[in-house]
């Protein structure tokens, strides 16, 4: 049991509840030291450490530590250090512990030997990073945040049905490789909705970019990454995932390269990286779960990297939409040299940490002999480079004023406020990192689950992608005109339930008016009731909107809808036989 005391959600929700209530200079300290005893923690388990607990009737295996589980450990407390440093000038103390919740929450997924601790952690990983999302207390960010609430309390109960179908089929709670069966698929679907397989997807650039600047960098490292681990763990070789993999890389590029938002912009881009590791956990072979590994590991710094350079120019400028932006790169150079690292890393250029993950991706598609997997893969690198490389940079810091003036006093309409060190700092710890695992890939082929046989580093393989990036780079520029971002708001599969309140709304009201027309006087509130609901506006408050008024949180079909669902499953998973 001594082992327990050092598992990594240890430190992470201590800190989580010290950062709340102490100074925010002790606050400063605690958000940078808890993920760093975390990765501590992380490094000194030996794989193979199994620590059990007893619950009722069953034994949980609260820890597991293996091959699979340890690199995702890794990197989620390493994510948590550079988005702490980079968030340490804005974050509140609500945030803080919000974020800290949800990155230990996260790291228990990944360590959870059972399906209770596995279902447990994941819950509790949805609802902080709910509030996440909501810490930036506007209009927007509290709507979104209730949007992305109900489909992880759907995702949850379809999680929570499938365990239960699974045990009474099994007998086992076990967190191992599921065989085909109606629970497994359940819960292969409450993954595949977390990682944000298209059309369960649009929850995701609903919400990231309204956080705030350093809640978009916590909230690109965990959700789909640790249902990414769940899938690589529970559902390795199960072909349906090729081709959603597939889907998503394709789906999420083409979204990307029409978005006008640098923010939504990037978060449709997880939606297609995340596409390439679902795919390699579909083919299932010892290549293709490093791959995925691999991916994941450096996808979450390359990632971060970006939406931090993305988080700079909205710090600076107040803006966030491409076509509001331009002529401020002579007043952030250091942004967008460090942004650019990212651009590069994602798209494979060598000797960046891209080149060295993602390409093992394909690699696996291609010694599985699957010639379209790797085409399609192929393309969509092309894609990637073309919106997050070329048309956001662009579009951001040169549009059509080119490098513009280099201080604010020069008559430009865009002022540029200075950014923190602290979000630098962070940037250039992860700039490092990038450029690190691209130089010495062994520095992550040594953490995978399985001995790494691929070398990078041929001069085919090198010359096949320069070529493709440079091919890219000079397309972009005969078709500027055409690629360059312009004012315009993309329409996604989120707009059904955007939309579908609405209509359901004005039809009641309709009814309502045509059975009685003369409407009757409402009657009286009692005084306790109404002090109730200015109570809960109050506590509302906190976690959405600001000045106008709460999300609606009890008083919504919606909630309804999915609670009257999740019961109706619940009540045909009790009545089949074992």
């Amino acid at each position: 049991m001594a082992e327990l005391l050092l598992h990594p959600i240890v430190p992470m929700l201590l800190g989580a509840a010290l950062v709340r209530v102490a100074p925010r200079a002790v606050g400063n300290v605690v958000m940078l030291l808890a993920p760093a005893l975390a990765l501590a923690a992380v490094w000194v388990l030996e794989p193979g450490t199994s620590v059990t607990v007893p619950w009722l009737q069953w034994e949980l295996e609260v820890l597991r530590v293996d091959g699979l589980s340890r690199p995702f450990g890794i990197i989620f407390a390493v994510a948590a250090i550079c988005a702490g440093l980079y968030g340490l000038r804005t974050q509140q103390a609500s945030e803080r512990t919000s974020a800290l919740v949800y990155a230990g929450a996260a790291m228990g997924v990944v360590f959870a030997g059972d399906l209770i601790t596995f279902f447990l952690f994941w819950e509790i990983k949805a609802v902080a990073s709910t509030l996440v999302i909501m810490a930036r207390r506007n209009a927007r960010s509290g709507r979104s945040g209730m949007r992305y609430l109900f489909v992880h309390v759907l995702g949850g109960k379809l999680l929570l049905a499938g365990i239960l179908w699974h045990w009474t089929a099994t007998g086992s709670l076990a967190f191992d490789r599921f065989e085909p069966s109606a629970g497994a698929v359940l819960i292969l679907l409450a993954c595949l909705l977390s990682a944000a397989v298209p059309p369960m997807h649009a929850w995701l650039p609903d919400a990231y970019p309204v956080a705030t600047v350093a809640g978009t960098v916590f909230l690109s490292a965990y959700t789909t990454k640790a249902s990414v681990y769940a899938l690589a763990r529970g559902f390795a070789g199960w072909e349906v995932l090729v081709w959603l993999g597939v889907v998503m890389a394709v789906y999420g590029v083409i979204y990307a390269i029409l978005e006008n938002d640098i923010r939504r912009l990037l978060a449709y881009h997880i939606v297609s990286q995340v596409g390439f590791m679902v795919t390699g956990v579909g083919i299932g072979t010892e290549v293709a779960i490093n791959g995925t590994t691999a991916h994941a590991f450096a996808h979450i710094l390359y990632k971060a990297l970006l939406l931090m350079g993305a988080g700079a120019v909205l710090y600076a400028t107040g803006r966030s939409k491409a076509s509001a932006l331009g002529g401020i790169a002579n007043r952030m150079r250091l942004v967008l040299g460090l942004y650019l690292v990212g651009a590069l890393s994602i798209s494979s250029l060598p000797f960046l940490s891209g080149f060295v993950s993602k390409e093992l991706v394909v690699e696996s598609a291609y010694v599985d002999e699957r010639a379209l997997v790797v085409l399609i893969l192929q393309i969509v690198s092309v894609g990637t480079w073309l919106s997050t490389g070329l048309k956001l940079p662009y579009a951001a810091w040169f549009g059509t004023d080119g490098a513009g003036p280099r201080t604010n006093d020069e008559g430009h309409p865009i002022h540029v406020a200075p950014v923190p060190r602290t979000m630098l700092a962070a940037m250039g710890i992860v700039a490092a990192l990038n450029l690190a695992i691209g130089l010495a890939p062994g520095l992550l082929y040594d953490l995978l689950p399985h001995p790494v046989d691929y070398q990078p580093y041929s001069v085919g393989k090198v010359l096949e992608k320069i070529q493709i990036l440079l091919f890219t780079a000079f397309a972009f520029g005969l078709l500027l005109k055409k690629l360059q971002a312009k004012a315009m708001i993309t329409v996604d599969t989120d707009w059904v339930y955007r939309r579908l309140p609405l209509v359901v709304g004005e039809l009641g009201r309709r009814g309502r008016t045509a059975e009685a027309p003369v409407a009757a006087p409402a009657p009286a509130r009692p005084a306790l009731l109404t002090r109730f609901q200015a109570a809960r506006t109050d506590v509302l408050a906190r976690f959405g909107r600001d000045r106008e008024g709460p999300p609606p949180v009890a008083a919504t079909w919606t909630l309804g809808s999915v609670l009257l669902a999740a019961g109706i499953v619940l009540f045909l998973v009790s009545v089949v036989p074992s």
